[in-house]
């Protein structure tokens, strides 16, 4: 479907772990390819999640494979500024 990745990046938005999860359980060794290791993916879905997706996204999509470019670090910024954002204001919400 030529939508899909669309769908997928909009859902990574609004559920991230959601997004993850079904990332790691369709997509065929894609986190794989990002990350040594699995521990890093068990606790960016615990902790940052976004973060997570954008770095997969960074490593496998924009430019030289198995490398982050710029713009992947950019991007990763900006979503480790959004996952503590979410965070933030989780606590806010509970004061």
């Amino acid at each position: 479907m030529p939508g899909m990745p669309f769908l997928v990046g909009c859902l990574a938005l609004f559920f991230p772990r959601l997004a993850l999860f079904l990332i790691w359980l369709f997509g065929g060794g894609y986190l794989g390819l990002a990350f040594e290791h699995w521990v890093w993916p068990l606790l960016g879905f615990l902790f940052l999640p976004l973060t997570t997706l954008a770095y997969a996204f960074s490593h496998n999509s924009l430019g030289v494979f198995g490398e982050v470019p710029p713009f992947g670090w950019v991007l990763i910024v900006l979503a480790i500024l959004a996952d503590l954002g979410l965070l933030g204001g989780g606590a806010r919400a509970r004061r």
